[in-house]
């Protein structure tokens, strides 16, 4: 049933926005008891202007065609007559009505980062391969996340930007422990005073409640069975789905997966071996340019670059507008780069600014990475990175593990290794306030329908084993792409493309070891 209100509004540009369109449909598929209310909600869309939580939202919603909305879920689904959240949604229309086959809804991962952004940014991908023909590009930011509301909360920007330029962590001794273990509780203890709802909304913000969720979106949207594309931790959140609602899956691309069997520390070590990998690929490049700030040897890369970087830990490097190139600042920018080889040359600039003593490129992609905008102000990313993190996984709090964790983590990304030794200081997790909701084990599927897993093979944050692993535990297909970048499918490489789109459509897989390279 569709009804029109008779509202109009003005977006962020000046121009007026479609009339807000209140539609609703009977609950779709199975409805967990005591659920009714939510599974059978209206949703009314509307300008995305107000939704926008930060620069990069504010960007993004100014695309062509896209409504917004909200929907309600409970707070804790154990209690579904209590407190209630709320979750903004981001909705591109099928162009073709009469070839729609239904929504696919979109989660880019983080934890923490935005599917209603990540769902604008797709809009020109999924239309050139003819998945905006067919579905309804539908972004979902999770509870606490973005535009849902209420927010995580936990550093106020001034705080954010202190944290960033403190290098005590490079700091293993035990007053340097004693100092990094306060402010981790320290932490802890602000997420909790600052976030609405404190430990009520933390212990409830972790992927168990999210694809709780994800079914409630499912049947609000009029879809017996949800068609999904996780990337990264949206991985995590679609194994997970497919766990608790396996007969309610049509379809589900999963691209550059995490592993559903390892821990935090065992994912840590893994991701450091990723990013390792990938600085070697991106010396391997520099090395190979005129100008490269690392030299002409690819094998003395390393050991340049620390020459380069080192130093910051004791004399940070003015930017502008009082701030300073710090030590984890200039490691965070790197990072940031190595997620994909478009960004090496802005890198290598980077690098070579900072020989000068500039490290305005490197801090600019800490602020990417961050997600912190030209006005100073942060989104919600790192705080809800860390709330779901600290419930996601049971905490670490063994000394030897963690000291044993980073020892292993600087021999497999030597880049990162800052000279110092390493420190056992426990992190925020630890200090939580509320126990683990999840932990890392091989999902049970049973009647799940047929998956499809893209790993990269060269991937820094999500190694492709972990792809290998996802697919075997889903007992999916797995689409292998040769490359040096997290994630890839809508990214332009047209096997990726043709092969996901084929099977978000009418469910064909790729045939068993079909591997993708170039563009």
């Amino acid at each position: 049933m569709l009804f029109a209100a008779s509202l109009t509004a003005c977006t962020s540009t000046g121009t007026t926005a479609p009339a807000p369109t209140t539609e609703s449909h009977p609950p779709s598929g199975p409805v967990p008891a005591g659920l009714e209310r939510f599974y059978g909600q209206s949703l009314t869309w509307a300008d995305c202007a107000p939704y926008a939580t930060s620069e990069d939202a504010r960007s993004a919603f100014q695309a062509k065609d896209i409504q917004c909305a909200r929907l309600t879920v409970p707070l804790d689904y154990a209690k579904p007559a209590g407190d209630t959240v709320t979750l903004g949604l981001l909705r591109h229309k099928a162009a073709d009505a009469g070839a729609r086959i239904g929504s696919l809804v979109v989660n880019p991962g983080g934890p923490g980062a935005s599917g209603m952004v990540a769902a604008a940014g797709l809009v020109k991908p999924a239309t050139s391969t003819g998945l905006a023909k067919r579905f309804d590009l539908v972004g979902f930011d999770p509870r606490g996340i973005g535009a849902s509301q209420p927010a995580i909360h936990c550093l106020t920007d001034s705080e954010r930007d202190a944290d960033r330029a403190d290098d005590s962590e490079t700091d293993g001794s035990p007053k340097g422990v004693l100092k990094q273990e306060a402010q981790e509780k320290d932490f802890a203890a602000k997420c909790a005073q600052r976030t609405e709802d404190g430990t009520g909304m933390l212990a409830n913000v972790g992927t168990r409640d999210v694809v709780k969720d994800l079914d409630v979106l499912r049947s609000v949207l009029g879809d017996e069975k949800l068609t999904y594309l996780g990337y990264s931790y949206g991985t995590r959140i679609g194994s997970t789905y497919a766990e608790a609602f396996p007969k309610n899956v049509r379809a589900m691309v999963l691209d550059g997966a995490v592993d559903p069997e390892q821990d935090a520390v065992e994912s840590l070590v893994a991701q450091g071996q990723g990013f390792g990998t990938a600085f070697t690929q991106f010396g391997k490049w520099c090395t190979a340019q005129q100008d490269c700030a690392l030299g002409q040897d690819a094998g003395a890369a390393v050991k340049v670059f620390q020459s380069l970087v080192r130093p910051l830990i004791d004399f940070p490097v003015p930017v502008g507008d009082g701030r300073k190139l710090s030590y984890e600042d200039a490691t965070t920018g790197v990072i940031q780069a190595l997620y994909q080889e478009s960004l090496w040359d802005a890198l290598n600039s980077g690098l070579n600014e900072l020989k000068q003593q500039r490290g305005a490129t490197l801090e600019k992609l800490a602020d990417i990475y961050n997600e912190r905008g030209s006005d100073g102000r942060y989104g919600t990313t790192q705080d809800a990175f860390t709330a779901i993190r600290c419930v996601d996984d049971p905490r670490v709090t063994d000394p030897n593990v963690i000291l044993k964790a980073q020892e292993q983590y600087v021999k497999v990304a030597p880049f990162l290794d800052d000279g110092r030794p390493a420190s056992a200081a426990r992190d925020a997790c630890a200090f939580w306030p509320v126990p683990n909701t999840s932990e890392p084990h091989v999902p049970n599927v049973e009647g799940l329908a047929k998956t499809l897993v893209i790993s990269t093979t060269n991937d820094p944050a999500t190694p492709y084993q972990a792809g290998v692993n996802l697919a075997k535990g889903l007992k999916g297909a797995l689409l292998t792409f040769e490359g040096t970048q997290h994630t890839v499918f809508l990214q332009g490489v047209k096997c990726v493309d043709r092969a996901g789109t084929d099977y978000l459509v009418d469910g064909t897989v790729p045939p068993e070891g079909t591997r993708c390279s170039g563009q």
